[in-house]
Parts: C-alpha cells; sequence; structure tokens
C-alpha cells in the first residue's frame, strides 16, 4: 500500500520553513489542513504509528543533490521534537554524529554534487510505549564500489581516501606507508 506522496524540491537555499515553530505549527494537523511539507509526512506517519500502534515507513528518493540527506534530517528533528523526548531530544544530533564518518567513506565529489552519497542509507528509529524515541539505527547499502579503481572526468573517489592523503605525515599514519603522487600532488597508498 502507498501512502502520502510528497515531491519537494532543493531550493539550493535555506529557507525559512524548518524551525521549531514551523514544527509546532504541523504537529497534531490532519494531513490536508496545512500546505504540503515534510513535516505533513511526519505528522502523518507518526499519528499512524501512535493511532494502529504500526511500524511506518518513509522513503525518500531523488537524483543526487536532490536534498534527501536534509530531507531526512528534518523528519528526524520533527520526531524529536514532537515525541517530546525528555533524555532523547537530541537523538537527531545523536543519530547523525555517525554522518560524517559514514560520509567520508561513502561520499564523494561527483559533477552535479560535491557532497554525493554514493550508497543507499536506511535508518530506522524507534519508539517507546508512549512514543517517544528511544533510539535510531541506521544501515548503509548498495555502496558504488567501482568509483574506488575509477572515477568518470571531474569526478573523485571517496572522501577517505583524501581524508587520508592528507593525514599521511600524521604519526598514526606512517606505517601505512602513504607516498606522494607525482601527478597530481595527492598522496596515495
Amino acid at each position: 500500500v502507498v501512502g502520502i506522496i510528497l515531491v519537494a524540491i532543493n531550493p539550493y537555499k535555506q529557507l525559512p520553513i524548518y524551525g521549531d515553530a514551523i514544527i509546532h505549527a504541523y504537529s497534531g494537523q490532519n494531513m490536508g489542513d496545512m500546505d504540503p511539507h515534510i513535516f505533513a509526512v511526519a505528522e502523518e506517519a507518526y499519528k499512524q504509528m501512535a493511532r494502529n500502534n504500526k511500524n511506518q515507513s518513509i522513503i525518500v528518493s531523488g537524483e543526487s543533490g536532490a536534498g534527501k540527506t536534509v530531507s531526512a534530517r528534518y523528519t528526524m528533528r520533527y520526531f524529536a521534537t514532537v515525541s517530546k523526548s525528555s533524555s532523547n531530544a537530541h537523538v537527531e544530533d545523536k543519530v547523525l554524529a555517525s554522518n560524517p564518518i559514514t560520509e567520508a567513506v561513502g561520499n564523494a565529489k561527483t559533477t552535479r554534487n560535491d557532497n554525493s552519497s554514493r550508497f543507499g542509507k536506511y535508518t530506522e528509529i524507534s519508539f517507546d510505549q508512549s512514543y517517544q524515541i528511544i533510539g535510531a539505527n541506521m544501515r548503509t547499502y548498495l555502496l558504488e564500489k567501482s568509483r574506488v579503481v575509477f572515477q568518470s572526468e571531474n569526478e573523485r573517489n571517496y572522501h577517505i581516501f583524501y581524508q587520508l592523503c592528507a593525514s599521511a605525515m600524521q604519526p598514526e599514519f606512517k606505517h601505512l606507508k602513504l607516498g606522494r603522487s607525482q601527478e597530481n600532488n595527492l598522496f596515495f597508498i
């Protein structure tokens, strides 16, 4: 069964439509009572979970640079705010704290996006009996392995490669025997 579908367009700039006041405006509202918004979708999923005591899924899909990661982040913030998870009020921060590591290993520069996720993410948010967030689990899948050995023109390997190269002279990386490339002044393994 397919539920609500929201088509969102990345404006490539910050808009004042994602703050706490907007979260509170959508909280408790029925779908269709307000303008289409990622918070309306999140509210509907939250209400359906509480009303029917059933798991809900929100699929965020789109092309590179469409804003999928940001939309997922807004959804997590919405849940953290409306569930009034007192000790877990910053669950979004805790879940997203792993993002720099995940992105270093799975993101790369493409011709369309300097920080393009080259993998899929599945984030599961767990709620207790009173529908407060108690934790989250993020899994990655479908890593674009071919990028390790080949990149198209004007694209780059995964960020982790360049981060390792930039850290080559650090004592903890000496045993890796990273060297300098003559061709493009980067280090290589």
